[in-house]
C-alpha cells in the first residue's frame, strides 16, 4: 500500500512518455519534453514516496505519518540547500516558456508550488503511511529554488536580447 504513489507516478510517466514518442516530430522538441519528464517523474518520487535522498545515499523511509513544522524557520542547513537545487529546474522551466512572466510571478508560482507539495506530502503520509513530513522551510525553500531558476534564466534572456539589439543597430 505504501507503494502505491510510486505506481502511480511510474504509470503516469509511462504513458507520458510514449505520447511525447508517438506524437512529437520536432526532435528538439521532444528531447526537451523527454528531459522535462524526467526531471519531474524524479521530482515526484522523491517528494511523494517512501523513497528519501539525505545528501549522499537513498534509503527507505520507515512507516509513519510524518510530521508538520509550521513554526521553527530554519534556513541555514543542508536540507533547505537541497531543496533549492532540487526545485531551480523547475524555476527554469517556468522562466523559459512563460518569459513575460514577471519574477513576482515566478515568486507567487514558487510559494504555490511549495504549498501544494507540502499539502500534498502531509495527505498522502496520513493516507499511505508513507512518513513524509510538512515543513515551512520546504515552502520557503522551493519558493526560493524556483525564484533562483526562473531569475538565472530572466537575466539570460535580457542579455540576450541586449546583444541582438546591438548588432541590429551595427548592421542597420
Amino acid at each position: 500500500m505504501r507503494w502505491e504513489p510510486l505506481l502511480l507516478i511510474l504509470l503516469v510517466a509511462s504513458l507520458s512518455g510514449l505520447v511525447i514518442l508517438m506524437t512529437m516530430t520536432n526532435r528538439r522538441h521532444r528531447w526537451l519534453a523527454l528531459v522535462t519528464l524526467a526531471y519531474l517523474t524524479g521530482l515526484s518520487t522523491i517528494v511523494f514516496t517512501p523513497l528519501s535522498f539525505d545528501g549522499t545515499s537513498v534509503y527507505i523511509m520507515p512507516v509513519g505519518i510524518g510530521r508538520v513544522n509550521l513554526t521553527q524557520l530554519d534556513v541555514f542547513n543542508l536540507g533547505f540547500m537541497e531543496n533549492i537545487v532540487m526545485t531551480l529546474p523547475l524555476g527554469l522551466l517556468v522562466k523559459w516558456l512563460w518569459p513575460r512572466l514577471s519574477l513576482w510571478g515566478v515568486g507567487v508560482f514558487g510559494l504555490m508550488v511549495g504549498s501544494s507539495i507540502e499539502t500534498a506530502q502531509y495527505v498522502l503520509s496520513h493516507h499511505w503511511l508513507i512518513n513524509r513530513s510538512s515543513d515551512i522551510n520546504d515552502v520557503l525553500a522551493n519558493a526560493a529554488g524556483i525564484l533562483v531558476g526562473g531569475a538565472l534564466v530572466a537575466v539570460y534572456l535580457h542579455v540576450r536580447n541586449a546583444r541582438q539589439r546591438k548588432l541590429q543597430a551595427q548592421v542597420g
